[in-house]
């Protein structure tokens, strides 16, 4: 009865028209971050939460109750730090459940003008679409968003609205993701008490907040590190065209590295964090450190090894994802329209040598993303440039935090997410709403 209470007259979350929430569901962290958007001003991060993960392995939901636990916790120190209470927020989505495709859709005009009734037709028809993976089973279709029109054969138009032709194509790119996953993530976030506005692929989220605006013109590739999943995606004339996911992330690292040398995971972590490098060097053979086995807990049980023989266990991993990558990439079609620019992010990256031996496997040229701007892609608005935001705390502004600051990036600009999964597709009826909405979910 006390959690019926609880849960029944807890005090409703509110959203201000000035306020804007992002919620990013990792395998290791929970982050939320809420951004104020004042008039004469950039806006301002003014809540910041963040929560170890529990319930969530290698992307995938494992156990719904503690996630419930753990996004309860983070948003509720957010709301703290702010002052306020929120009620939508915009998710990401892990990049291991995504499958990716561009569609060509026809229009025919009758030599009429474009109008932004025959833009949202055609956006209609991308939204109505149902991918489907390998085997042939119905995905949920996460993004529908234009990437270039043709109008008579003029190919390479970004903006068609007001021209005048017979016959208007578009490419539309899609991007769907397994159906339990979207759902069971939905649901989740609605015990919350809060409303998912919209969901976002973590590797848009991440190229959002870490591409320039060149970088998104010419062709580059995102490649987001994270701790269950290391997501990718390609983004060229403006427009992301290709994503997609592996299972593999920095949590296999620290895992290979407990079993490795019999130690906790804990302490698997602290070793990566301290000494980890992903390319050897002549004088990791002469230091030497401790490493604590599993179940002692006095220093002069710890095993001494050679700094070198961690590095030989971080090396493989490291190897593995990126050549995996690159795998991918050379079956996706999509890695000559990538160019020769690699954009490292994620958690994972910052493990020192990284960069150097993501260089040397994809033969491109890598730079460190960091999420110290968001970029408005100029493709999908009328302004360029890029909106910067104040207040983040240094802790939460490294590569860790791209895809937060990416979703946070949508939730402020809708025109960056629009044809996005809960965009006015009906998600807000699986969660949170009305307090008579909310006890129905309780009791089923």
């Amino acid at each position: 009865m006390k959690r019926l209470k609880s849960w029944l007259f807890n005090e409703p979350r509110t959203t201000g028209g000035d306020i804007f929430a992002a919620l990013d569901v990792g395998s290791s962290k929970i982050a939320c971050l809420i951004a104020r958007s004042d008039n004469d001003g950039p806006p301002r991060v003014v809540g910041i939460g963040h929560q170890l993960s529990e319930g969530m392995k290698h992307g995938t939901i494992s156990n719904m109750e503690a996630l419930q636990y753990a996004i309860g916790q983070a948003v509720t120190a957010a709301e703290d730090m702010a002052g306020e209470r929120i009620q939508r927020v915009t998710v990401n989505i892990s990049g291991a459940h995504l499958a990716s495709q561009t569609v060509s859709l026809e229009l025919p005009l009758g030599g009429r003008e474009v109008t932004e009734g025959d833009l949202s037709r055609i956006q209609t028809q991308g939204q109505a679409m149902v991918p489907e993976d390998r085997q042939g089973h119905p995905l949920e279709l996460i993004h529908a968003l234009p990437v270039g029109y043709d109008l008579d054969g003029q190919k390479g138009i970004r903006d068609p609205l007001g021209m005048t032709g017979e016959m208007l194509q578009a490419q539309m790119h899609l991007i769907a993701a397994a159906f339990g996953p979207v759902r069971t993530l939905a649901t989740t976030v609605g015990r919350c008490h809060l409303d998912v506005e919209r969901m976002i692929a973590a590797p848009y989220a991440s190229g959002l907040a870490c591409l320039v605006e060149d970088e998104m013109d010419l062709g580059s590739l995102i490649i987001d590190m994270g701790a269950g999943t290391t997501s990718f995606a390609v983004f060229f004339d403006g427009n992301i065209v290709f994503a997609d996911g592996i299972a593999v992330g920095g949590g296999h690292i620290t895992n290979d590295i407990a079993r490795g040398l019999t130690t906790s995971v804990a302490n698997a972590e602290r070793l990566k964090t301290l000494y980890g490098n992903a390319i050897p060097s002549p004088m990791d053979e002469r230091e030497i450190i401790d490493v604590p086995l599993v179940g002692e807990e006095a220093p002069e049980n710890a095993n001494h090894v050679p700094k070198s023989h961690l590095i030989s266990i971080i090396q493989p991993r490291i190897e593995e994802i990126l050549e995996m990558v690159r795998s991918r990439m050379d079956k996706s079609g999509f890695s000559d329209v990538a160019g020769r620019r690699v954009v490292l992010t994620g958690g994972a990256s910052q493990l020192p040598g990284v960069r150097e031996l993501a260089q040397r496997l994809l033969d491109k040229q890598v730079r460190l993303g960091r999420p110290l701007r968001v970029a408005r892609p100029s493709s999908l608005s009328s302004k360029s440039g890029a909106a910067a935001f104040t207040g983040l705390a240094e802790s939460t502004s490294g590569p860790a935090f791209a895809t937060t600051a990416g979703l946070l990036a949508v939730a402020m600009q809708p025109e960056l997410g629009a044809g996005s999964y809960g965009g006015g597709m009906g998600l807000r009826a699986m969660g949170g709403g009305s307090l008579l909405g909310r006890a129905g979910s309780w009791f089923r």
